[in-house]
């Protein structure tokens, strides 16, 4: 899997900048800006969790009217369970962005990643705010998906250049996450930008279809962060004839959009919080799709799998136990279970200890899938899923410190 930030990483019409303005403590960039020198039409999804983070209820409330110029995104400290100090210090510095652009301020969204509970340096980001607008960049994004991390190990971004309605357009889109990720909804900070020529509803309509297959089918740890926030816009500067729903242009860029959100939601995965696996989770032959991801996930999310990953233990039985509390109505005496092409489980039992050999040598790679066959009907689903290693515990431990 490519770590690098992809080459001619921009997007036509759209400027980007990332600084470090001194929030966090080692000096990496930590402020970003995204910035739409048109009028761009904007749709997001965002954390389901109860407690959200200021920035959210924000960007929740502004991206109601469809559009948007700008995204303000800082890392070191997430604004949340700040109480009406945190929603003020949100708005003060959209109004100064917003300002400085000469753009309307409900027209800037906020995100917001780090600790709970930690107020916004607001001085340190209020000096900064020059230097961050001086930097807007046609070349910026990158440095902006620097910006935005906090424990990553590196920064994700990813481009599709591709025809679609008669012209080639460009989508490129950038995330952070490496803890915390069980979304649910989205994923915890990711921003696209496009130039297709497209409709509110197909943008809205699209955005949804495609966390479905993306960022939904990821999890590390299974806890629900306070800031998930997914935003696309889309400035229409490739000219290209408008993208509407149930239309071949729109299938078109539905694939696309989904392409791209896969492919970082796989770097979100493979780069979890002290991870020395990433292992994809299959299920199928389920009677629904629904009881496919009933019990994907029930295993995705198991500490005891994930923690057997890292030990590189085949240990089968806790895939089974993990099958059976997880709600779907499964007969046991059916499934079968395989680590790639190795059947270590056949009709609910063991299939003996060469098998499990077998196994325990397709866990010592980086990559593997595990697949278990319900053996009930023709639905499948898949979700990705890491080990829980003894980083994992340090990295948490000492979050704050």
């Amino acid at each position: 899997m490519n770590k690098e930030i992809p080459p001619d990483f921009k997007v036509p019409g759209f400027l980007a900048s990332g600084i470090s303005a001194g929030i966090k403590k080692n000096q990496e960039k930590d402020l970003a800006l995204i910035y739409s020198a048109a009028p761009s039409l904007a749709a997001g999804v965002f954390t389901t969790n109860r407690v959200k983070a200021a920035p959210v209820l924000i960007s929740m409330e502004r991206i109601k009217s469809g559009r948007a110029r700008a995204i303000l995104i800082n890392s070191g400290s997430a604004n949340a369970c700040t109480g009406k100090k945190g929603l003020a210090d949100g708005r003060r510095l959209s109004r100064l962005i917003a300002s400085s652009l000469n753009i309307d301020q409900e027209s800037v969204l906020l995100a917001s990643t780090g600790v709970i509970g930690k107020p916004l340096p607001m001085n340190l980001m209020e000096n900064n705010l020059p230097l961050l607008l001086a930097s807007l960049s046609p070349d910026g994004l990158g440095d902006a998906a620097r910006a935005i991390v906090t424990t990553d190990t590196f920064p994700k971004g990813a481009i599709i250049r591709k025809q679609a309605n008669g012209q080639e357009i460009t989508l490129a889109g950038i995330a952070k996450g490496a803890g915390m990720i069980s979304p649910k909804m989205a994923t915890l900070l990711s921003f696209v930008l496009t130039d297709a020529f497209i409709s509110p509803k197909a943008l809205r309509q699209s955005l949804k279809e495609g966390v479905r297959g993306s960022f939904n089918r990821v999890t590390v740890d299974g806890d629900m962060s306070t800031n998930d926030t997914l935003l696309i816009l889309a400035n229409g500067e490739a000219r290209n004839r408008e993208i509407v729903p149930d239309t071949p242009g729109y299938k078109k860029f539905s694939g696309l959009l989904h392409e791209l959100l896969f492919s970082l939601a796989q770097k979100i995965a493979s780069d979890g919080e002290g991870a020395t696996k990433l292992v994809e989770i299959v299920v199928e032959r389920a009677r629904t799709a629904f009881e496919a991801e009933q019990v994907a996930r029930a295993v995705a999310t198991s500490p005891l799998v994930k923690t057997a990953f890292f030990g590189e233990d085949a240990n089968w039985g806790r895939i089974l136990c993990a099958a059976g509390y997880s709600g779907a109505p499964i007969n046991p005496e059916k499934i079968d279970v395989y680590f790639d092409d190795v059947a270590i489980v056949r009709r609910g039992q063991g299939a003996g200890s060469i098998m499990e050999q077998q196994a325990t040598s397709v866990m010592k790679k980086r990559e593997y899938t595990v697949r278990i066959n319900l053996n009930r009907g023709k639905q499948k689903t898949s979700i990705f899923t890491t080990d829980f290693s003894y980083d994992y515990v340090k990295i948490n431990a000492s979050y704050r410190s």
